[in-house]
């Protein structure tokens, strides 16, 4: 398929308005009806269920879309990979992070990175770790920061750092004297928490498992700040990563951050990559540089390093 079909066929299926897709392709409307037609003509099957003038992906179209955008992956891939060869001091990375690494330390490692690396550039995604992982299998970007290990396979990574989590809880709260505290003293509390599929969700519902009981939540929000926000406002209390960046915790509201004295109470921050994608040579070079640079950063406990599949 060339590439000019893969993009109006991707753009058609995407849309699944005929009239709409033309004018984004800058195509007349039956120009690309025909086009259509030819494909499944010469596919033997049809891609859309026609209801008027509506069109529907139909199983088919679903599985060839998929086909088409895993195709269009692996072009992008090797145009990449040609521009780093030709241009070995350039290339562009495409990376994506969860929210609670926009802050600190995605900001910092990219600028330390391209005062080393030169004419690489960025193309940044946030989003939760499900939705992030997402991206790196569907091969839209190269490289992702998350937390924790992605249980989905096809996944290469490699760990970078181990974060201390605490219990927050506001200046007035019961706790806020506490030197530390069990997560089993908290059954009966309400917490604020993120949204299942982000990965600090993940971390702190397998916490109070191990601790054998269910969390009462009080509020589900999408981002840290915010969960740290509520608490700070005595709504809740919540599990949070501390020590992110040397010298602070990754909260800015006024909490106390109370240490819990169960075992392997961290969340280990990786990057993962599809182990079935050609990656950029600027790609391989951000990924070196990132395994490095972790394990030189003060105020974050790090462990030897190695690539897993």
């Amino acid at each position: 398929m060339l590439g000019e079909e893969m993009t109006w066929f991707t753009t058609l299926a995407e849309m699944e308005r005929v009239r709409g897709a033309a004018e984004r392709l800058h195509l007349a409307q039956p120009t690309l009806s025909r086009m259509l037609a030819r494909l499944e003509r010469r596919l033997g099957v049809e891609l859309f269920d026609r209801k008027g003038r509506r069109i529907t992906l139909n199983a088919f179209g679903r599985v060839y879309y998929d086909h088409v955008r895993r195709a269009q992956a692996e072009l992008d891939a090797a145009e990449r990979e040609l521009a780093a060869m030709a241009h070995p001091a350039g290339g562009a990375v495409r990376l994506a992070f969860g929210h609670s690494f926009g802050s600190w330390p995605v900001p910092q490692l990219i600028a330390d990175f391209q005062r080393a690396a030169g004419r690489i550039t960025f193309t940044l995604h946030q989003g939760s770790a499900e939705d992030i992982t997402a991206l790196v299998i569907e091969h839209v970007v190269d490289l992702a920061i998350v937390s924790p290990r992605p249980v989905t396979p096809g996944l290469g990574w490699r760990p970078l750092a181990w974060q201390r989590l605490a219990l927050a809880v506001a200046p007035q709260h019961r706790l806020a004297g506490r030197r530390q505290v069990r997560l089993a003293e908290l059954a009966g509390s309400e917490f604020v928490a993120l949204h299942p599929g982000f990965g600090m969700r993940r971390i702190f519902d397998e916490l109070c498992a191990a601790a054998d009981f269910r969390p009462r939540i009080a509020f589900e929000v999408g981002e840290l700040d915010t969960v740290a926000a509520l608490v700070a406002a005595g709504l809740g209390i919540a599990v949070l990563p501390y020590g992110a960046a040397p010298g602070r915790a990754t909260v800015s509201p006024p909490l106390v951050m109370v240490p819990l004295a169960d075992e392997g109470v961290v969340r280990e921050v990786g990057m993962v990559w599809a182990a079935t994608a050609v990656p950029s040579g600027a790609a391989l070079r951000f990924r070196d540089f990132a395994a490095e640079w972790a394990g030189h950063i003060a105020g974050i406990s790090t462990q030897p390093l190695q690539d897993q599949q």
